[in-house]
């Protein structure tokens, strides 16, 4: 089984901001391909069902960003068939500008926590899906990620959330993740 895994922090308070672009992904994913996420357990909310044929899982961890290796080790240790070839992670970047996307079949953290959280509990061995928030420049990063999107940047992401979806479901059906 595929598993789709998107970060973000739960709660009406994060719901539009900047941090929280791989829980946008993930609703549309459901939306898209009729996953309810409706089930608890594994330290957050999940569906399963089918996406382009396959069988997939899409997850959203509970837990706070810093702490998304500690869900995500639950799922991956659920079932043994569960392995980190099968998984993606949709996340923001900062250092990408905003609205653009980028997949890598494995790789570092990049400054991100939730990132180094789950590499912390499961190594680097996984895909990765960023979505461009921009910023790299700015002050107080953590200020920042915690932000909504203003009028204009909200046109961007939509369309950015929309094409990492379309990248995701292209991830679960292609042989050769890399050639995305």
């Amino acid at each position: 089984m595929k598993i789709i895994v998107g970060l973000g922090n739960p709660g009406l308070r994060y719901k539009s901001t900047r941090h929280n672009v791989g829980f946008m992904v993930i609703k549309v994913l459901s939306n898209q391909c009729g996953i309810r996420l409706k089930k608890k357990g594994f330290g957050g909310i999940y569906g399963i069902g089918r996406i382009k044929g396959r069988e997939a899982m899409l997850f959203k961890p509970a837990t706070y960003m810093n702490l998304s290796g500690e869900a995500l080790y639950s799922v991956l240790s659920s079932k043994a068939e569960n392995k980190t070839e099968d998984l993606l992670v949709i996340s923001d970047d900062f250092n990408l500008p905003l609205g653009s996307i980028r997949f890598r079949k494995k790789g570092s953290a990049g400054g991100h926590n939730g990132l180094q959280s789950i590499i912390d509990r499961i190594g680097p061995d996984f895909a990765r899906l960023r979505v461009g928030i921009g910023g790299a420049a700015v002050g107080d990063m953590s200020k920042y990620v915690l932000a909504v999107f203003s009028g204009d940047e909200r046109i961007i992401i939509k369309e950015a959330v929309q094409n990492a979806a379309k990248a995701a479901e292209t991830w679960i059906t292609s042989a050769e993740t890399t050639k995305l």
